[in-house]
Parts: C-alpha cells; structure tokens; sequence
C-alpha cells in the first residue's frame, strides 16, 4: 500500500502551504468507516442498525454520498498528522483546498496556515533590569507597631461625642415605602463610627451624637447591596451607648503577652526583617515582569495579529473571572474607575501585544540555549496538577495526552525555564544604578517567604477587614 505524501513550501505572510496525497487505496479505510457512520443513521428493512453491508448501501445510496462524508471527516484528520509529522507550529485555522481525488482516485489537498514566527536573539543573556527597593523606614516600623495594637485594643464607655474610629451600639431600622428591610434592621448593633460599612449617611449622622440621640435619615443604597443598590432607604437609628478604643500600653510586658518575643526592640527588629524579606519577594516577583518586558523589547519583528487577538481573549477572559469573583462584571469596573472603553481596549491590545513578544522571546532562548523538559520536571508537572484538580497524577496525564495538550504541558515547562535563566543572567539595579542583591536569607524558600508577605498583610488589615473574603 502506497505510503501518504506530503510537501511544504512557503506563502506569503509567513504561512506554509501544506500539500497532501493520500493514495485511493488508504483512502479506502476513511470511506468504509463513512459507511459505518451512514449505516448506524439509516434504518434498512431486515437489518439491526449499524449492521447494513456497505454494498447494500452503495447500491441504495450511491458511492458519492460515503466518499463525500469520508472526505469531510478524515481531511482535517490527514492534515493534523502532516502538521505533527511536519513539526509545524500553527497558529491558526488553516484553509484547505481539495485540489484532486473528489470523485475518485488518490486524494490531494492544499492547507495554507499560519505559523509561528521563529526569531533569533542577541544579548538575551545580560539584561538590564531596574526594580524597585522599598526601604524600610522606622514609620514603617510605628505603623506595623500600632496595627498591633489597633487588634488588641479595648472598647471603654464614652460620654463624649462620636469622632470616626470611636464605636456606638444602636438599634437601627431601615425600611423602603413604608416596608421594613429586614436585612437593614438590627438590635444592639456595635458599628464603627466612619467605617462606612451600610450608608455613607450613617456616619455622617452618627459624628458628634452621644447616648439618647434619635436619628433620622434616608440614603441610596450603594453597589456593594447588589440588586438593591440604588434604592432610597429610610433610616431610624437610636444611640444606645458609645465606646472608644483605648489601646494597650506600648511596654516589653504587653509585647510578652501578646507576641512571641520579650522586648519591644526584638518585635520591631523581627518586622523589620520580615518587611525586608517580603521586600524581596515583591522585588523578585517585580523582576520577573521587567524581564519580560525588556525581553519582548529585543523582538524585533511585529507580533502576528492572529496571536495577539487571542491574547487579548484570554486576557479579557481571565479579567472577567477575576471580577466575576468579586461580583463585580467589567461594565462596573469601567464605570468605577472611570475608564473609557476603548481606552480600556487599547490598554489591553497594548499589553498583548507585548506578551505575544515576550513569549516569542522565551521560544527563541529556548532554542538557543537548547533547553528541555526533562520526564522527571514533566512528572512533577502533572504530580502538581494533579494534587490541584485532586485526581491521580495517571488520570491526568492521560487526559493531556487524550486531548493533544501534553507538548503544551511540557512546552511550557520549558518557557518557564527560559525565563528562570533570563532572571539568573540580568544586571538587576535599583533606580540610581546600583546593584541589587535579591538573593533570599539563609534558610527561607520563596514560599516561606510568601507566607511571611501574608502574614505582615493579615497584621497590617483593620479588624473589620480580617474577615472578609
């Protein structure tokens, strides 16, 4: 049996096109299985469905109608094994002309498609990346310091009048024509005067009350109330109590109360450490970005259109999962934030169109530098996904390999490489020049020091933030 042929020649606009022959009698395999396919869709008398002889059917339906089905099943089939045999990088959807074989005989076709452009780079190893070095300043230190003791404060009586931070336990009751809100009404409730958490008039009205004050107001509800936002609420509020914060005493003792360490000097020699350390992973985190960017600035030639219309889509699409999770869509963004939206668009084209250079930029390191994924970092991958999606690390590999995506896996293992090697190698300096030494403490990974960057945040969050997802 003649063996399938293919060529591949250049088009224009740095597309291929792609020429196929696949004998008649290969052909043969893809027009039975179309019989098949038609004998399990037709009912003929004296046959179970699926069991009709391809004779049978030709005599009632023709030859024609099997060949066209074959051709329209199996030619994308013949062209993905050409792509892979080729080793074609294709970026999109190709067009595919069957030029012979239609009616019979050997079947022929052209596919042009587009590939990915393939550059080479100089100076990759070298460059120069300016980061930011926060520095930690003693006011950071005094605001790390009285966070602390904002969480360990105490609520004492108060019969002067409310100023913001100040507290006062009210029944409030809200209602809409008339209606009570249910959601709006509350008995002993202790809010914080301007912390701003149902209306903006709340607090304006509670300024300056003492114990006894009736208040009555009405307010629109804002878009944190969802589909009630925008609705005029009436507002009665009665000022049962107020309190204010007392803070503890800032001595060694409270520290040994309230902290691992002994001294006041030994807590804030720790956070200053740990704002260092965070410093650091920002800084890292910060370098990786700048990398890239200079990266794709070594690219010299335009990003193709097709890839950067399908970064803008990913990139849209995970913005919009983002704000989907805070119940926020990106019509409400722009209106927060004031962004017009073709602004808004052109921002986003812009930032594609660098990542689409990034990304090429990574492709051509790994090519020069000859990188690879190795089995066990390609393990490791699918171990890490799949402890992620909690499946066993077999199931996942097989469905990667079931659905064409494990080159992309390993592909990306690679990248990830690239850029790793791209950081190793770069003039890292601050704003004025000098030389920036990120290199982590002794005995801290990044993950731990991830940890530590939440930890400071979670000390650094006001107690009616702690809570909130």
């Amino acid at each position: 049996m003649a063996d399938i042929t293919r060529t591949v020649e250049p088009a224009a606009d740095n597309k291929v096109r792609l020429h196929v022959t696949v004998p008649a009698a290969e052909f043969e395999t893809a027009i039975n299985a179309a019989f098949r396919k038609l004998a399990r869709e037709v009912k003929i008398p004296g046959f179970r469905p699926g069991k009709a002889p391809r004779r049978l059917l030709e005599a009632r339906f023709g030859p024609e109608i099997a060949r066209e089905q074959a051709l329209k099943d199996a030619v994308p089939d013949y062209y993905m094994d050409a792509v892979i045999a080729e080793g074609l990088d294709t970026i999109a959807t190709p067009e595919i002309q069957i030029t012979a074989g239609e009616d019979d005989g050997d079947v022929e076709f052209d596919a042009v498609v587009e590939l990915r452009p393939v550059v080479t780079l100089s100076g990759y190893d070298g460059l120069r990346v300016e980061v930011e070095t926060p520095t930690i300043g003693d006011d950071r230190i005094d605001a790390q310091v009285e966070n602390l003791r904002e969480r360990f404060a105490d609520l004492a009586e108060s019969s002067t009048p409310l100023i913001d931070g100040d507290y006062a336990s009210i029944d409030i009751s809200g209602s809409v024509n008339g209606e009570a809100v249910p959601e709006l009404t509350a008995t002993d409730f202790l809010y914080e005067v301007g912390a701003d958490m149902i209306v903006q008039a709340l607090d304006v009205e509670l300024r300056g009350k003492k114990p006894g004050d009736i208040l009555e107001f009405s307010d629109t509800l804002p878009e944190r109330f969802g589909d009630a936002a925008g609705q005029t609420v009436s507002f009665r509020v009665l000022v049962k109590e107020t309190k204010r914060k007392v803070l503890p005493e800032l001595t060694d003792d409270w520290v040994s109360e309230v902290s691992e360490f002994d001294t006041l000097d030994a807590l804030r020699g720790d956070m200053r450490n740990r704002l260092e350390l965070v410093g650091k992973v920002q800084a890292q985190m910060a370098l990786r970005d700048r990398v890239l960017e200079t990266l794709a600035e070594l690219v010299d030639i335009e990003a193709p259109e097709t890839l950067v219309r399908e970064e803008m889509e990913r990139r849209l699409h995970d913005f919009a999962h983002r704000l989907e999770q805070q119940g926020a869509t990106i019509s409400q963004y722009l209106v927060a934030t004031g962004q017009e939206q073709d602004a808004f668009v052109a921002e986003l084209r812009e930032g594609s169109i660098q990542g689409v250079k990034a990304d090429l930029g990574l492709r051509a390191v790994v090519a020069q530098e000859s990188l690879e994924a190795t089995a066990d970092e390609l393990d490791a991958e699918i171990e890490r996904l799949a402890t992620r999606m909690e499946e066993k690390p077999a199931k996942v590999r097989k469905d990667l390999e079931r659905r064409g995506v494990l080159e992309a896996v390993r592909s990306d293992i690679v990248r990830g490489k690239a850029l790793q090697f791209l950081v190793d190698h770069a003039d890292v300096v601050d704003q004025d020049g000098n030389p920036v030494d990120l290199t982590l403490p002794a005995g801290n990974s990044a993950g731990e020091s991830a940890q530590v960057g939440q930890d400071v945040a979670d000390e650094t969050q006001e107690p009616a933030e702690e809570h909130q997802a």
